[in-house]
């Protein structure tokens, strides 16, 4: 059969789905997601319908979710796909803080056995990582965060994460490849995971803030570099 690119995961990837095409919401999100459909780009059912050789009425579907996501935006002339700025760098990481303090103050609380024993594979395995692909990574420490988020067990809180990784998946660059930054963060990812075996869940949500303060940071300074 063939694999053909499918949802998106709560690392912000697609999935491979065996044997159907993806649906016009899937294909526009990971089109919006990579770039292919530009920040600003109209968006027009007709043609969105002939490159997902679908009637207009899914494709006109597929919008109304990706406007509900806040994906695409309405303008004066329809929809199109949201403009990337730094106030949606500070609206995003705003509440990434919060949500990702959240996780891993709830992780620290709820966290089982196989959970440390998962977020100590992923660690390990990062710091032996070849640090010459960006994207490897960028998708790396994406697992381990979702690693974080499933110790939490809280389902409501790593759907909305989900959300938010779609929208920081828009921008192009990783803050991982900045000089100094990918020892540091992992540095960082080491005593996130101690705090949450010791079940000190205040520091845990702590150093998880502070862990993405910095990211906020890094990613801010990319884009005055003309970098996003």
């Amino acid at each position: 059969m063939q694999a053909v690119s499918g949802p998106v995961l709560s690392d912000g990837k697609p999935y491979r789905v065996l044997g159907r095409k993806p649906s016009p919401y899937e294909k526009l999100t990971q089109a919006i997601m990579s770039g292919e459909l530009a920040p600003g780009q109209a968006l027009i059912e007709t043609a969105l319908a002939e490159w997902c050789e679908v009637s207009r009425t899914p494709v006109r579907e597929a919008l109304t979710r990706l406007e509900q996501d806040g994906m695409v935006v309405r303008g004066e002339r329809g929809l199109m796909v949201r403009e990337r700025s730094p106030e949606e760098i500070l609206d995003l990481y705003e509440t990434r803080i919060v949500l990702e303090a959240m996780a891993a103050r709830v992780a620290a609380t709820r966290r089982s056995y196989m959970d440390l024993i998962t977020m100590r594979r992923i660690g390990e395995r990062l710091e032996a990582m070849d640090t010459s692909d960006e994207h490897a990574m960028a998708a790396g420490n994406r697992e381990f965060h979702k690693a974080i988020r499933q110790a939490s067990h809280n389902d409501s809180l790593s759907d909305l994460l989900q959300r938010l990784d779609m929208h920081v998946a828009r921008y192009p660059s990783t803050t991982l490849s900045q000089p100094g930054r990918w020892s540091e963060g992992n540095g960082e990812h080491r005593e996130i995971i101690t705090a949450i075996e010791a079940q000190d869940a205040k520091r845990a949500h702590d150093l998880t803030a502070a862990h993405f303060a910095k990211a906020r940071e890094l990613r801010l300074a990319l884009w005055a570099k003309g970098q996003e």
